[in-house]
């Protein structure tokens, strides 16, 4: 992924609400899952890392992308905003 898309998809994504919320039981199988099925509907998703969790946020957003097969598109402080392009994107990325 280009800068340029990345710029897009971050600006995209300032709209958006977290959808999910990862707490003091860290990254379980089940908020994998509930991501995954979530990338069914959109392909943006924003999840928020509560304070009471003791991971590094960092570490958990690459583990969640690995995981469900997204991009990183970008971590502030603990807010975590993914990618997952549908079979036909409907998002529309600028030319790489």
């Amino acid at each position: 992924m280009t800068s340029k898309q990345r710029a897009y998809l971050k600006s995209l994504a300032q709209k958006e609400e977290a959808i999910f919320q990862i707490g003091k039981s860290n990254l379980t199988p089940e908020i994998t899952e509930a991501v995954s099925e979530g990338f069914n509907t959109r392909e943006i998703l924003k999840v928020n890392i509560l304070k009471n969790s003791t991971d590094d946020p960092m570490t958990m957003a690459q583990a969640l992308a690995d995981r469900t097969g997204s991009e990183l598109v970008q971590v502030i402080g603990r807010k975590v905003v993914l990618y997952k392009p549908f079979k036909e994107p409907v998002i529309k990325l600028p030319r790489a």
